[in-house]
């Protein structure tokens, strides 16, 4: 990897499913990029993803102290969290974000109320206004719905570029049909994903990575997944702690 490209790994694939009578899911994308001499994240999961991050650096030779730069797309827990990981980083999040986070009630949202309160004072925040570049190629572009002040990036590369949606688009679906499981604003949300199309279209070879799905290209207009998904629940139905049935989460 030469210091002038960003070369970018999935370190936890986002999942496009919903709990049906345990509470959300939250199987959100963490995305690592290295180059320009930094270590960034572009978002950072909850509780349950911190083996699998931890591990996952680990697997290219990294510790949370390497992360130079963990970039936000929006507030809620499953992909905010766990910025408390990285103490020498620097954390990103739009400014409307974060103020509109601070003032949502405590304990009836997906918003972690004190983590982002401690975010609003630590010395590592950078806030974010639409049109910034906050690293080397990377712009950010408000994209509301999902949230008031959700920001997604749109990253120039060499060899091709890379559009991260967060959850202002969580997966392919939404994409195709312009509406989203989780909106304050239908028409807000249509809006934003057409602008996500337009940054989409206008580079051949253009990465898209959602919140919640598989990276994606476009071949023929159309959205095609880049890798294979992979999900899975094992659990204890048997009389022994040795056996277990394992429940595969895809088609």
């Amino acid at each position: 990897m030469h210091k002038k490209d960003w070369q970018l790994d999935i370190l936890v694939q986002g999942y496009p499913g919903k709990s049906v009578c345990h509470g959300g899911l939250g199987w959100s994308t963490i995305v690592l990029l290295r180059g320009y001499d930094r270590v960034a994240l572009v978002d950072c999961g909850t509780f349950s993803h911190r083996a699998n991050l931890i591990n996952g650096l680990k697997r290219h030779g990294l510790t949370p102290a390497d992360v130079t730069d963990v970039v936000l797309t929006h507030s809620h827990h499953d992909h905010a969290i766990n910025w408390v990981l990285f103490p020498k980083a620097t954390i990103w999040i739009g400014g409307a974000e974060l103020d509109w986070s601070l003032q949502e009630p405590w304990g009836s949202t997906p918003v972690p109320e004190l983590y982002v309160r401690e975010l609003a004072a630590s010395p590592q925040l950078k806030r974010i206004t639409a049109g910034q570049t906050i690293l080397p190629g990377m712009t950010a572009y408000d994209a509301p719905g999902h949230t008031p002040g959700h920001l997604i990036f749109y990253m120039e590369g060499q060899e091709r570029d890379v559009l991260f949606t967060g959850d202002a688009a969580k997966n392919r679906v939404e994409l195709l049909t312009r509406a989203a499981d989780m909106t304050y604003d239908a028409s807000v949300t249509a809006a934003s994903i057409d602008t996500m199309w337009r940054f989409w279209q206008q580079r051949p070879g253009t990465m898209l990575v959602p919140g919640h799905d598989l990276p994606m290209l476009l071949q023929e207009g159309q959205p095609v997944f880049l890798g294979k998904r992979e999900a899975a629940i094992v659990s204890w139905f048997e009389d022994s702690l040795e056996k277990m049935t394992r429940f595969e989460l895809v088609l």
